[in-house]
């Protein structure tokens, strides 16, 4: 992926959703833009003109935290934008060499997944794969882990396979988060070649993802309440829990659980039941969630 490329239409979309009347500036005739103009970014940040459209054309190599704090506070980043647009700097250099091989997850982590019969939870990489899944985990992806061709990878399975818009029942919230996470992602490593791949396979086969890649939102999970529509047992609404793992890997240890006594914890129970016979269960009387 080029960085410069990514960097140059960030600027440019964050540029492009402030208006001047948020920022306090006059206005005085037609505008030919819907956004803040060049100079005018360049203005509250407090560099030239010519500084800015270096670093609008994708140029941030060796651009001081000053600087980039100064843009962050004029085009309004949130946290995540702010964080996405250091990556994209700290990124600008020349290539680093590659990682050898794919991150593998520790097996006294491993053990932790397989060791909550109850809940289903996974680690998960930052290019959504889910790398080891405890049985009740798979069971709840089961539609996933039925197509090899999705490769156990939540982006991959969101957006291009039929049932997602059914399994995910907020499925609008997490393409919004699935392609803001990879968009986090692509800014930090770049040369990740098959992040590259992935977002390349996904822009191609999906029009939902290209068009929202091409906004260059960025979002990190931080939902608390995940909405399935499984084939088996129906409606959940689990409670997610997401960590980062305490190293360098950047893994993501998830777990989903439910209240004790609800309706989505007997759901679950039937769930964990399927998954150890493979047999048809027959569903309870349905109860309102909640």
């Amino acid at each position: 992926m080029e960085n410069r490329d990514a960097a140059s239409d960030f600027l440019r979309s964050r540029r492009g959703r402030i208006t001047p009347e948020q920022v306090g500036l006059p206005v005085y005739g037609r505008r030919q833009v819907s956004g803040l103009r060049r100079g005018e970014v360049a203005a509250l940040a407090g560099v030239s003109v010519e500084y800015y459209t270096r670093l609008e054309r994708g140029n941030l190599h060796g651009v001081s935290d000053s600087v980039l704090d100064a843009l962050a506070r004029a085009l309004r980043l949130d946290a995540t934008e702010r964080m996405y647009l250091y990556d994209l700097a700290r990124a600008a250099g020349p290539a680093p060499r590659a990682r050898a091989g794919r991150l593998k997850v520790r097996p006294s982590v491993a053990r932790i997944v397989e060791g909550m019969p109850g809940m289903a939870a996974y680690v998960m990489n930052n290019r959504l794969d889910m790398l080891v899944a405890n049985p009740l985990g798979r069971a709840l992806y089961a539609e996933m882990y039925a197509e090899p061709a999705y490769r156990a990878n939540v982006a991959r399975f969101g957006f291009l396979h039929p049932a997602a818009r059914r399994f995910f029942t907020d499925w609008d919230l997490m393409a919004r988060f699935a392609v803001g996470a990879l968009r986090v992602e692509a800014g930090r490593n770049p040369y990740d070649r098959e992040l590259s791949n992935l977002i390349g396979e996904l822009s191609t086969r999906s029009d939902d993802f290209r068009v929202r890649w091409g906004a260059h939102d960025v979002h990190v999970f931080r939902e608390s309440t995940k909405r399935l529509n499984h084939p088996v047992v129906g409606d959940l609404e689990l409670d997610q829990e997401t960590m980062l793992l305490p190293d360098d890997s950047g893994l993501l240890l998830c777990v989903y659980s439910a209240p004790a006594g609800s309706v989505t914890e007997d759901s679950l129970k039937l769930l964990a039941s399927w998954s150890a016979t493979g047999e048809p269960i027959e569903r309870p009387v349905p109860r309102q969630l909640g």
